[in-house]
């Protein structure tokens, strides 16, 4: 498109007159069609540019204005020429060389085809700091200035730091904040479809209460400021009294007798308004109308932004609390309380979650975890991996052999993402949990006695983490036995309670665990305790938190347990574990009874060696109800079955001799594998070594 040659009326570019100059306003003549800006020296002063930083175009202002205020001036400017008015008047803030900030007033005049179509503005640039009309004014009225720029300034400063709506209407409701303005009652209202929503006002006693919801179209002036998208200024009670007669009845009581309403404007449109009373009388100067003005324009900014962040947050932990277990189920001979808290940091969010997973057999599975990462695709993999976790579970594989399966899922996602995890099994019916732990802090166990203790878990590398694909290597997550009597409740908790008061998560676990011990004996009210919101300044992360207590009246403990590993290949493995198998059960009261126990033991050692690749585990644990239960585990998912030996057969006999020596014996499913058990009853059981 050829470039539009300017009209004759006005040559290019428009000289200023000489008065403007020694009122320390400078010109700026802009041709819309062809994009150039001339600045005459003045206007290039007031700015702070000079002539060779100045590329003649409208880009070369934004050396002075911030991104926000650029965009407030485009979006004025777009606004007036849409609207096919004449004229436009901004204020602005301008980043002077030291760094500091200063106001600036720009106004403009379009100028038109006959058919309406725009095609240049002529305009002048001048210092808020140097009003003409008011130069006369004195001192006071200087002072007055200096100290309501220094106002605005401040606030719109406070306000940069506002993440949420309530810290936008704290600032507002800030006496000193907005007191040396002179107003009597602060009041904003946030568009809400067709209506006007007041969320905060301030100077108790002074607050005109407009109706909590207002209609945009009804006979108010903070209606009529978001209608016409320009500020109501009221300058008399009488004013008050004709303009507006709905709210008359309100300030006729009150010693207000001016006012202010600004709509504030984000994008082109009202997202809500701000209205100030006064107790003086008179119309707003120029100067104070520009202030006003562009606080109101800070105070949208901040809004919005406010809006957008609790918005993205409120969808994130949506997206969050969608991933977590709709309800927990009731699991008998179990108490079981859940709580997350969510962190109000926008829409940053954790990938925090637990889980409670109903295994059979008197047998139940507990988890708690956390995805690295505060966003929403955390918030995503977290629900992928618990899922993943819980399936694993639910299919009867071994806690470590569950764990070593989830993290390589959680590696070929290729996500980049890694997670720390607790996994529990507790059997109900004997009391014994099994944990393992992916990078995770130890848990905590509160005996029935009210004592509470962390329980040291071996842990294994984070979820997600290169796996060792050695054959014959082992899961990665060793398993810890421990036994929970009746009345014991197990404590699993994110980081984000430990760091709730700081850094320090040494400092948290003592304090968690001082919480723990002296807070009700009820998971519910106990959880409760643990997650009281009044306890968050410092909180800086999500909390997921899961108690579960083991029903019953507590009892003597039995025996703590002895677990080995048996790696294929090793020949002083099953020579140990008799060894340690006999010294234990006769630690436990069963000396009597360690020569069967050992052999019973060795038969199913060596079935699971023999019969099986990969090894297994080998267990030794005294029951609550006195009796020592001896478990092997291995990869195998072959029930074993007694055979019928001839007289000459070297081997056929071990399953019927674990049938004669024990009381009781029986195999469980695990997963991929199985775990082959027997038990001895001790008839006078010790309350343990």
């Amino acid at each position: 498109m050829a470039e539009r040659r300017p009209s004759p009326e006005v040559q290019w570019p428009a000289r200023p007159d000489t008065s403007l100059a020694l009122n320390h306003m400078g010109t700026f003549d802009w041709d819309l069609d062809s994009g150039r800006m001339h600045l005459d020296e003045t206007a290039l002063e007031v700015l702070g540019l000079r002539a060779d930083e100045f590329n003649g175009t409208p880009a070369g202002l934004r050396v002075r204005l911030a991104p926000p205020e650029e965009a407030r001036l485009d979006a004025r400017v777009a606004q007036a020429l849409k609207d096919g008015r004449s004229h436009y008047g901004a204020y602005v803030r301008r980043r002077r060389r030291n760094g500091t900030a200063a106001w600036t007033h720009i106004q403009g005049h379009i100028l038109r085809e006959p058919g309406g179509r725009p095609y240049r503005i002529i305009g002048i640039i001048r210092d808020a700091a140097h009003d003409p009309r008011e130069s006369g004014a004195g001192g006071d009225r200087d002072e007055g200035r200096r100290r309501m720029t220094g106002v605005v300034e401040r606030t719109t400063a406070i306000l940069a730091h506002a993440r949420t709506v309530n810290d936008v209407t704290d600032v507002l409701k800030d006496p000193e904040a907005l007191g040396h303005l002179g107003a009597v009652s602060v009041m904003l209202g946030i568009v809400d479809g067709g209506r006007i929503h007041l969320v905060a006002e301030g100077r108790l006693g002074t607050y005109v209460p407009e109706i909590e919801y207002t209609r945009i179209e009804a006979r108010f002036p903070m209606s009529e400021a978001v209608r016409s998208l320009q500020p109501v200024f009221v300058a008399s009670r009488d004013e008050f009294r004709l303009r507006f007669p709905d709210l008359w009845p309100y300030i006729e009581p009150l010693a207000v007798h001016s006012g202010v309403y600004l709509p504030l404007i984000a994008q082109g449109r009202a997202i809500g308004a701000l209205g100030l009373l006064y107790r003086r009388e008179g119309d707003f100067t120029a100067e104070e109308r520009n202030l006003l003005v562009a606080l109101g324009s800070g105070i949208a900014q901040s809004l919005q932004r406010a809006i957008l962040f609790e918005q993205e947050h409120d969808l994130a932990e949506g997206l969050q609390r969608a991933m977590l277990p709709r309800r927990i189920p009731d699991v008998p001979g179990t108490r079981i309380a859940v709580r997350y808290r969510a962190a109000r940091m926008g829409r940053k969010i954790g990938g925090d979650w637990y889980d409670v997973v109903p295994l059979g057999e008197g047998r139940v599975g507990v988890m708690i975890g956390d995805v690295e990462g505060h966003d929403t695709d955390a918030a995503a993999v977290m629900g992928q991996l618990r899922i993943v976790l819980r399936a694993y579970a639910a299919e009867g594989h071994t806690p470590d052999t569950a764990m070593a399966r989830a993290s390589a899922f959680l590696h070929d996602l290729a996500t980049d993402r890694l997670a720390a995890c607790t996994y529990a099994e507790l059997d109900l019916a004997t009391g014994m949990l099994r944990m393992v732990r992916a990078a995770h802090h130890d848990p905590l166990v509160r005996r029935g006695d009210g004592s509470c203790h962390t329980v040291p878990v071996a842990g294994g590398p984070p979820l997600g983490a290169p796996r060792d694909e050695q054959p014959g290597a082992s899961t990665g997550y060793p398993v810890t036995s421990v036994e929970l009597h009746p009345g014991d409740t197990l404590v699993l908790c994110t980081d984000g309670l430990l760091e709730r008061h700081g850094a320090d998560r040494a400092a948290g676990m003592r304090d968690l665990v001082r919480a723990v011990s002296t807070g009700p004996a009820d998971v519910e009210e106990l959880a409760d305790v643990l997650c009281d919101p009044t306890g968050d300044a410092g909180a800086r992360g999500d909390m997921a938190l899961l108690l579960l207590r083991r029903r019953g009246t507590p009892t003597p403990r039995g025996g703590g347990p002895l677990r080995l590993r048996l790696a294929p290949g090793d020949p002083q493995g099953p020579s140990t574990a008799r060894h340690l198998i006999r010294a234990a059960a006769a630690a436990w009261g069963a000396r009597e009874l360690t020569d069967e126990i050992e052999l019973a033991a060795d038969e199913l050692i060596t079935n699971a060696l023999v019969h099986t690749d990969g090894g297994g585990h080998v267990g030794l644990r005294m029951t609550a109800e006195g009796r020592i239960r001896i478990e092997v585990e291995d990869s195998s998912s072959a029930l074993p079955h007694r055979r019928q030996a001839g007289d000459w057969s070297v081997s056929g006999r071990g399953l019927l001799l674990v049938e004669e020596l024990a009381q009781d014996w029986g195999v469980e499913p695990r997963g991929g594998g199985k775990c082959v058990w027997c038990e001895f009853a001790v008839p006078e059981h010790p309350a343990g070594p």
